[in-house]
C-alpha cells in the first residue's frame, strides 16, 4: 500500500529529503490505519479511562489494573500482610486478527492468540486466561463454516499448546460477515508492582535485544494489509501477509519472559506485532522520549538473503524486543539459550533519532516520535444512522416461535466451540464457558475473577448507538449474574470502510454508544483496538464493538445458570414485565427468524443501580440459580436453564414479552422470594415468572397459548451447531 502524495510530501518536509525505500516501507506500515488510527483516534476521546484502580491505561501493549484489597479478616489477607507481598495487578488487552483469519483461518486465528499473549508478557505478566469473540457469515453457508471451523481449530491449537485457558467469549453469525469474519481475542495476565514492566525505554546506552524465534518472510506488510478492504483474490494474493505461528516456541518464550522478570533483567519491553521490529523498537524509544540505533544485519534470521525491509518489517511470530542494561546482556542471552530461543544484540538506546543500519549504510534515519505519531488524522464525512421503523411480522404459533429461536445459530449452544478449548489448565477455573461469565480463582487477592466478552451484531446493525450501549450493559449483566462487580474494560472496535460516510456514521455511533454505556456503569475503558476496512465483495460488516469486561467477587462460589428444580423464578430488571416500558423487538433473534424491524428495547433507567440490585439478590443464600436474560429473550434464557431433572413453568402476556432482548435482566431461582425482594430497592422491577419443578421440561403460557418442550427436545434444538458440523 504505497504512500499517498500528501503523506509523502509531509515526510519529505520532515526529513528534508526523499525517504529511502526502507523508510517509505516503514512509514507505509506505521502510518496505516491499523497502526496510526487515523480515522478513529478523535472518536476514542469519548471513553473514560480513569479510575483509582487504573495503573497503566491506554497506549501500552496492555492495560494494568490493581485488584481491590481483600477482606482484611480473611486468612489469605493476613498471610499477605504478614509476608508484606505486593498487591496483585491484572493486565488486560484485546486484539483483532480479522483479515488474516479470512485468508488463512487456522494461522490467522492462532497468531491472534499468540500476539495478545505477548502483549501480556511485555507488561511483566503471566497470562492466566483468554477470551475469544468470533463473528462469521450465515451458518448455512459452506464458506462460513469453513472459516468457523478453521478459526476455532487455530485458537484451540495455539491456546491449548501454550497452556493458557480459553475460558469465555462469544460466537455470532450474520450474513454481512460472509466476506470478512472477525476474530477478537482478549487476554488477562497476572503481575504485581515489583514485576511490572512497560514499553517506555529508560536510558541511553542500554542495549536492545531481540529474543525469540528467528525472523522470516511471513507476515510482511501485515499492518498495511489490515488497513485495506479485502478483495475477491485475498485468499491467494495476501497469503504472505499472514503470520505462521509456533505455539511451542511461544510457550518457551512465556517461561523465558517469566525468568527474565523474576531476575529483574528487563528495563522495557515490546512484543513484535504489527510492523515487526520497526514498530516495536520505534514505539519503545518514542514512548521514552529517546532514540535508537539498530543493526539490521545482527538480526537472527531463518531465511537467507533477507533484505533490510524484510528484516525490519517481518511480522514473524514469537519475538520480543527488550531493553537491557549492558551488564545484564550476557545473563539474558544465557536464559534465552536455556529455553532454546534465539537472542540477538541488535543495537542500543540513544538520545534521539531512530536509525537503522544495513551493510554499513543508514537505511532509516528519522525521528521516532514522528514515525509513530506524525500521521495526520483523516477528516471524514459522516451520515447519521436512521432510526428503525416498526414493521412486525404476523405472530407465529408459540411453539414455532420458541423452536425456531432456540435452534437459531446465534442462540444455540456453543459447546461445539468451547469443548475444543482447554479451559481448566492452570487450576483456576471455577465457572467455565457456557455460563454468563467465567469465574476464576484469584488466590493472590483472595477473591474470584469474573470475565465476559462479546458483542451482538443484530443489536448494533439495527440500532448502532443504542445497541452499543446495550453491549456494555449486557456484559456487565453477565458479571452481575455471577455476583461480580466490574473493575475495568477493554474494547475491540470493528467497522467497515471509514471513507464511506454512512459506514463511518454507523461506526461513530457505536463508539459513542459503547462509551456512554461504560460511563453509565462507571467502568473505565483502559485499552483496546480498532479494526477498520472490514469490507469485502459482500459489503461492510455490521459495526461490531466487542467489549471484554473483568470484575471481582468475594469468592468463586457463583450460582450456576442451571435450575435446581425447587424454587420460584423471579426476573429482576425487566422493564416490560415491570410495566414501565413497551416490548420492542429491534435487533432480536426473533425478528432475525421471522423478518420485520422495530426500535431497540429500552435499557434500564439506571443500569448501575439495577445491576447492584442483581448482585445483592444473587448473594442471597436462598438463590439457587441465576442467569442473564439477553440474546433470544426469556425463551432462550429459560431453555438454557433446564436439565433432565429440573424444569420450569412460566407465564407471560405475549410474544413480545417472551422474545424482547432488553439487557440488564437476570432470572433467579429462589426458595425465598420475599428475601430476594427485600434486598432489591424500590424502582428496580422484580416480577414472578413461575415455578421450577422436576419435570425436565420448559413450559410456556403465552397469553393463554401453552407449549411444553422437554429437556431432550431442548438439547436437540440447542445442539444444532455441533450436529451440523459433526
Amino acid at each position: 500500500m504505497p504512500l499517498d502524495d500528501a503523506d509523502r510530501e509531509l515526510i519529505e518536509s520532515e526529513l528534508g529529503r526523499e525517504p529511502t525505500r526502507v523508510e517509505a516501507a516503514l512509514f507505509e506500515n506505521l502510518w496505516s490505519e491499523h497502526c496510526a488510527y487515523r480515522s478513529s483516534r478523535a472518536l476514542l476521546t469519548a471513553f473514560d479511562d480513569d479510575g483509582p484502580q487504573v495503573v497503566v491505561g491506554p497506549g501500552d501493549d496492555a492495560a494494568v489494573v490493581a485488584v481491590p484489597a481483600p477482606d482484611e479478616t480473611s486468612e489469605a489477607s493476613d498471610e499477605q500482610i504478614e509476608d508484606d507481598e505486593p498487591a496483585p495487578y491484572l493486565t488486560f488487552g484485546i486484539e483483532s486478527h480479522n483479515h488474516p483469519s479470512y485468508v488463512d483461518p487456522f494461522d490467522g486465528a492462532a497468531t491472534g492468540v499468540g500476539g495478545i499473549v505477548r502483549d501480556t508478557l511485555s507488561m511483566g505478566a503471566y497470562p492466566i486466561a483468554l477470551l475469544d469473540s468470533l463473528y462469521f457469515g450465515a451458518f448455512d453457508r459452506d464458506h462460513s463454516r469453513y472459516l468457523f471451523e478453521g478459526v476455532v481449530e487455530g485458537i484451540s491449537h495455539y491456546g491449548n499448546s501454550i497452556g493458557v485457558p480459553t475460558v469465555g467469549g462469544s460466537v455470532a453469525f450474520h450474513p454481512d460477515y460472509e466476506g470478512n469474519p472477525l476474530v477478537n481475542v482478549a487476554c488477562v495476565g497476572l503481575t504485581d508492582e515489583d514485576r511490572l514492566v512497560t514499553a517506555d525505554a529508560t536510558e541511553p546506552g542500554n542495549r536492545l535485544l531481540l529474543v525469540g524465534n528467528a525472523t522470516g518472510r511471513d507476515g510482511l506488510g501485515g499492518a498495511a494489509f489490515a488497513s485495506e478492504d479485502l478483495d475477491e483474490d485475498a485468499e491467494t494474493d495476501d497469503r504472505p501477509a499472514v503470520q505462521v505461528g509456533d505455539p511451542y516456541a511461544e510457550k518457551r518464550l512465556i517461561e523465558c519472559n517469566e525468568a527474565l522478570v523474576d531476575e529483574g533483567l528487563i528495563e522495557a519491553a515490546r512484543d513484535l506485532g504489527a510492523a515487526g521490529l520497526g514498530g516495536a523498537a520505534s514505539e519503545m524509544v518514542a514512548k521514552g522520549g529517546l532514540g535508537a540505533r539498530i543493526d539490521l544485519d545482527a538480526i537472527h534470521c531463518r531465511e537467507s538473503g533477507m533484505t533490510p525491509v524484510e528484516r525490519l518489517l517481518s511480522e514473524s511470530q514469537e519475538r520480543m524486543c527488550y531493553e537491557v542494561t549492558p551488564e545484564n546482556v550476557d545473563r539474558v542471552q544465557e536464559l534465552a539459550a536455556r529455553f532454546d530461543l534465539g537472542c540477538s544484540d541488535i543495537g542500543r538506546v540513544t538520545d534521539e533519532g531512530f536509525v537503522c543500519v544495513a551493510d554499513g549504510d543508514r537505511v532509516v534515519d528519522a525521528d521516532a516520535e514522528f514515525l509513530g505519531d506524525g500521521a495526520p488524522l483523516n477528516d471524514l464525512d459522516t451520515v447519521e444512522p436512521e432510526e428503525p421503523t416498526r414493521e412486525l411480522p404476523d405472530p407465529p404459533a408459540v411453539e414455532t416461535a420458541v423452536e425456531r429461536v432456540v435452534a437459531s445459530p446465534n442462540t444455540a449452544s456453543k459447546e461445539w466451540v468451547y469443548r475444543q478449548y482447554d479451559h481448566e489448565v492452570g487450576a483456576r477455573t471455577a465457572t467455565g464457558p457456557g455460563d454468563d461469565a467465567a469465574v476464576l480463582a484469584l488466590r493472590e487477592a483472595d477473591c474470584g475473577l469474573a470475565l465476559s466478552a462479546g458483542a451482538e451484531p443484530g443489536w448494533t446493525d439495527a440500532a448502532p448507538y443504542a445497541g452499543a450501549r446495550a453491549v456494555a450493559v449486557e456484559n456487565a449483566t453477565n458479571l452481575a449474574a455471577k455476583g461480580a462487580e466490574p473493575l475495568a474494560a477493554v474494547d475491540c472496535l470493528n467497522g467497515g470502510n471509514p471513507e464511506d460516510p454512512a459506514t463511518y456514521g454507523r461506526f461513530a455511533a457505536v463508539v459513542d454508544g459503547l462509551a456512554d454505556g461504560c460511563a453509565d456503569l462507571d467502568v473505565p475503558v483502559v485499552g483496546g483496538n480498532v479494526s477498520l476496512y472490514n469490507d469485502s465483495e459482500s459489503g461492510a460488516i455490521p459495526p461490531t464493538p466487542t467489549l471484554a469486561l473483568l470484575g471481582t467477587r468475594p469468592d468463586v462460589d457463583a450460582p450456576p445458570a442451571e435450575l435446581s428444580g425447587e424454587g420460584t423464578l423471579l426476573v429482576i430488571g425487566d422493564r416490560v414485565l415491570g410495566g414501565d416500558a413497551e416490548p420492542r423487538l429491534g435487533g432480536s433473534a426473533y425478528l432475525a427468524q421471522f423478518g420485520g424491524s422495530d426500535r431497540f428495547p429500552a435499557l434500564p433507567a439506571e443500569p448501575q443501580a439495577t445491576l447492584s440490585a442483581v448482585r445483592a439478590a444473587v448473594a442471597e443464600p436462598s438463590v439457587t440459580a441465576a442467569h442473564d436474560a439477553g440474546h433470544g429473550g426469556l425463551a432462550v434464557t429459560l431453555s438454557e436453564t433446564v436439565t433432565d431433572a429440573a424444569g420450569v413453568a412460566v407465564s407471560v402476556p405475549d410474544l413480545g414479552c417472551l422474545f424482547h432482548e432488553q439487557p440488564g435482566r437476570v432470572v433467579v431461582e429462589t426458595t425465598d422470594p420475599d428475601a430476594v425482594r427485600a434486598v432489591v430497592p424500590e424502582g428496580v422491577p422484580v416480577t414472578k415468572l413461575g415455578e421450577s419443578d422436576d419435570s425436565g421440561a420448559v413450559s410456556f403460557d403465552v397469553g393463554g397459548e401453552k407449549v411444553t418442550v422437554d429437556a431432550d427436545r431442548v438439547a436437540a434444538l440447542r445442539g444444532r451447531i455441533g450436529d451440523a458440523l459433526e
